[in-house]
């Protein structure tokens, strides 16, 4: 298992050092989040900070192993690996053990692991492996839809043990899919409904000048009427047309706030949305005269887009979990819970901003020592960060994990192989969404998902799945240069 000088000599040993630095200021985090007065002893296996140097200490032995192995193995065993760990997010469906209320961990003894962690290591080279067969193109319909079970197959599974934050991270990999040439309209659909989503839910019970109207409504259909007279543009080359659709439903739609403001005030959705149908009847029908395809996908985009902010409420209030209604509800500003749904959050934002410029100091925060935020040294640990090392320590943070992404995209570009390529994109996809999500849900700019940062967050789950990924990405960069 000794490897190649060449090897040795192609491994990306900056990557490494901000991985180190990375780990280095992630048990100090971890130290200031669970320090107790009770157990001063940092190392002590008693403690959390003591626990974490075992977590750290076995990673980097599992680095080692993972530098070591053939990079060739990875591709070989992709299918076999995605398979098995299939078979045990089944298993995980009907385990036993909950914790606060998912079914997502795996006891072995003493022992509590997280299979849905290491699930999306699988995820990625499945992903890779198969993008990477001869004749593969996201542009074809079966390899798109092939593509598309490798990532929703784990999600679905995993919503099933009620562990829906975990789930979410596998969207990371439409990312990659949009790098190896899907087409952006998919990204877009994505990008609206969460749009379509937060006006809906938002504005939903606002009304409209005076009227028994919804302007969340009349957002959404003001946004779905141009997208789809600007679509036609873009994607059937029809920019008269495209010009006149949208004069038109601009033009009606001022007409009718006119009338409704200084005539006679009624609910002008309705009138929208009477422009909306009859835009998709047009859609529908130069799609079947003239059959160009364009046309039919404006035609499920407005029919879509109004049946999605239909169902946007009945999805929140029922389908989605109390907490997680709660929790939606809090972001959106629809209700003020500092006491529940939001104290966690509003907590976090009291340490971080109490950090100022330079922090507290080690060791220092009067939010973290007197265990006011719920989780701070797991999910919540960037308050850690925020508090005692202030704005400074905060920005130096996630500046190492920009160097990360940046170092992933450099390492991803100049891979030979598309294997190598797509499995480092993935590897970065899942890294960033994980970033901006965590980061985000303590400063309050996204719902709060319960996931952890990477190399920071306590734990021996999340940090051996984080250490795989990237190291097994190294390991294919340092062997990019061998042919297949």
């Amino acid at each position: 298992m000794q490897p190649s000088p060449s090897v040795i000599r192609n491994i990306d040993w900056w990557t490494i050092a901000i991985y180190l630095a990375l780990l280095c200021f992630g048990w100090i985090s971890v130290c200031g989040a669970s320090y107790s007065f009770d157990e001063p002893d940092f190392f002590s296996t008693t403690t959390r900070s003591g626990m974490q140097i075992v977590w750290i200490g076995t990673s980097i032995v599992l680095a080692t192993v993972l530098l070591l192995l053939d990079d060739r193995l990875y591709e070989n065993f992709a299918f076999i690996l995605y398979g098995i760990f299939f078979i045990v997010l089944v298993g995980m469906i009907f385990n036993p053990h909950e914790i606060k209320g998912s079914r997502s961990w795996l006891f072995i003894g003493s022992l509590r692991m997280q299979p849905a962690e290491f699930a999306k290591f699988t995820t990625a080279l499945c992903l890779a492996r198969l993008m990477s067969i001869y004749g593969f193109s996201v542009h074809k319909t079966k390899h798109f839809l092939l593509a598309l079970a490798v990532i929703v197959a784990p999600i679905l599974l995993i919503i099933l043990q009620n562990e829906t934050g975990s789930a979410l991270v596998y969207l990371a990999f439409f990312l990659v899919l949009y790098r190896e040439g899907m087409t952006g309209s998919v990204l877009f659909a994505g990008v609206i409904a969460v749009v379509y989503f937060v006006l809906g839910v938002r504005f939903g019970d606002v009304t409209l000048f005076a009227t028994s109207g919804s302007l969340g409504h009349f957002l959404v259909f003001i946004i779905a009427g141009i997208s789809a007279a600007a679509m036609v543009g873009i994607y059937s080359k029809e920019r008269g047309e495209s010009l006149v659709l949208l004069d038109a439903f601009v033009g009606m739609t001022v007409l009718t706030l006119l009338f409704v403001v200084f005539v006679i005030p009624f609910d002008p959705c309705w009138v929208v949305l009477g422009l909306l149908t009859l835009m998709a009847g047009w859609m529908l029908w130069r799609a079947l005269s003239v059959r160009i395809k364009p046309y039919l996908y404006v035609f499920i985009f407005i029919i879509g887009s109004v049946g999605f902010l239909y169902s946007a409420q009945y999805v929140l209030n029922d389908v989605m979990e109390p907490h997680q209604q709660s929790r939606i509800r809090v972001l959106l500003g629809l209700e003020e819970d500092l006491s529940g749904a939001g104290y966690n959050v509003h907590q976090a934002q009291i340490a971080i901003g109490s950090g100022g410029l330079q922090g507290k100091g080690f060791l220092n925060g009067t939010q973290t020592k007197l265990k006011f935020v719920p989780e701070q040294d797991t999910d919540f640990i960037f308050c850690t960060v925020g508090e005692e090392e202030g704005f400074i320590g905060s920005a130096a943070v996630l500046a190492l994990f920009l160097a990360l992404i940046l170092r992933l995209i450099h390492l991803a570009e100049r891979q030979t192989h598309r294997f190598g390529r797509v499995y480092i994109y993935s590897v970065l996809s899942i890294f960033l969404f994980h970033v901006f999500i965590n980061v985000g849900m303590v400063l309050g700019l996204t719902p709060v998902i319960g996931i952890p940062l990477p190399f920071f967050s306590y734990g021996g789950s999340s940090l051996w799945s984080f250490t795989i990924l990237l190291f097994v990405a190294l390991r294919i960069d340092a062997g990019r240069l061998k042919p297949n």
